[in-house]
């Protein structure tokens, strides 16, 4: 009867050894944004080598900010989104710090319409659609009507 019970709690023990192991997928990051850092590379909706260049640079820039962690960027034709997670102990902050942000962008790059957002709806939404255009076979119009979608979500929300 022992035995039984032993052979029972070491099967249990390695089974939630294992699942407890098992790391997070990596296709499919938008389930897990929340939760972890996904730092999703700039989604382009108008592919230029400028536009591409202008989003590696926005996301680094944006990164920079150290209230910031972690950032998902879509570039449009004259908007572009930047939704981010702020560091935790920084959370009191939030308004100022987007407030903050949206100067800063709107300084540095004039000839661009910037819509920041701190909000997890907004940031789940955008990494979302960044993993949506990852798909070949995912029409780019569907993506900037989906990426409208995501502004308005934001503007409403103010």
């Amino acid at each position: 009867m022992r035995a039984g019970k032993a052979a029972l709690t070491m099967m249990i023990g390695s089974l939630l050894f294992l699942t407890g192991c098992e790391e997070f997928p990596k296709k499919g990051d938008a389930k897990w944004a929340l939760f972890k850092t996904t730092n999703p590379h700039p989604a382009v909706l108008y592919e230029t080598a400028d536009e591409f260049k202008f989003s590696e640079e926005l996301h680094d820039y944006v990164l920079k900010m150290p209230e910031i962690y972690d950032a998902a960027i879509i570039v449009g034709k004259e908007r572009v989104l930047v939704a981010y997670k702020v560091k935790q102990m920084k959370r009191f902050k939030m308004k100022k710090i987007e407030k903050e942000l949206k100067k800063k962008l709107e300084k540095k790059y004039k000839d661009r319409k910037f819509t920041v957002s701190s909000d997890f709806k907004i940031f789940l939404e955008a990494v979302e659609l960044n993993e949506e255009l990852k798909d070949k076979d995912y029409s780019r119009k569907k993506a900037r009507k989906q990426f409208k979608k995501i502004i308005k979500l934001e503007q409403e929300k103010t």
